[in-house]
């Protein structure tokens, strides 16, 4: 995975992967323990056995590396989620799955609750987090709702970005609230709920 600071890290030795690896577990590890707000770089150079130098030669501030930390925790997606079931909903129960299972094994809520409140006061991160981390996510669902459109499932006009959203938003309110189960029946719920709002006609 290529860091989210590589375009602005200046010239020097090359990164040691082994230093990296280590940094980044140890990053998620607090984060997940502490919150941002609580993690400190001290922190995590002394869990990853490294210098606090050497983990500001590659992150410029512990917000960026948590955000790397993060989306390095979420890289790596499913087989099932790649893989085309025949129909809308089973692509989507697919690909959402295991991202449920991944949040409600770990405490990401205040995670990423801490990530969007920096983001809110610091308009460079936010650049950063919305393109490193919202819309990777977006962009790997939006090929499965053109699919739908190709199979004649979903009306031809439908406002992807708005769909994104309606699948999005429902997961991420109870993430960060907590006032209510993040389950998979839930999730099958907004999934259905979605596509009813953009099926076609035709589908029935």
């Amino acid at each position: 995975m290529t860091n989210i600071t590589e375009e602005t890290r200046p010239r020097g030795r090359p990164r040691s992967a082994k230093a990296q690896q280590a940094i980044l577990a140890a990053a998620i590890e607090l984060l997940l323990e502490r919150g941002l707000h609580a993690m400190s770089m001290d922190d995590v150079a002394e869990r990853a056995g490294v210098s606090k130098a050497t983990i500001y030669r590659w992150w410029a501030s512990k917000e960026l590396l948590a955000l790397d930390a993060l989306a390095t925790e979420w890289a790596a997606p499913s087989p099932n989620a790649e893989r085309d079931t025949g129909s809308l909903r089973g692509d989507l129960l697919a690909r959402f799955r295991p991202w449920l299972r991944q949040l409600n094994g770990k405490p990401f809520g205040r995670v990423i609750a801490g990530l969007i409140a920096e983001a809110q006061t610091d308009p460079e991160f936010a650049k950063l987090y919305r393109e490193h981390f919202v819309q990777p996510r977006r962009d790997a669902t939006r090929p499965l709702l053109l699919r739908a459109i190709d199979r004649g499932e979903i009306l031809a006009d439908t406002n992807l970005e708005v769909t994104l959203d309606l699948l999005y938003g429902p997961i991420y309110h109870r993430l960060l609230h907590g006032h209510a189960p993040l389950n998979d029946r839930f999730v099958q719920q907004v999934i259905d709920a979605v596509i009813a709002a953009v099926r076609s006609p035709s589908t029935g």
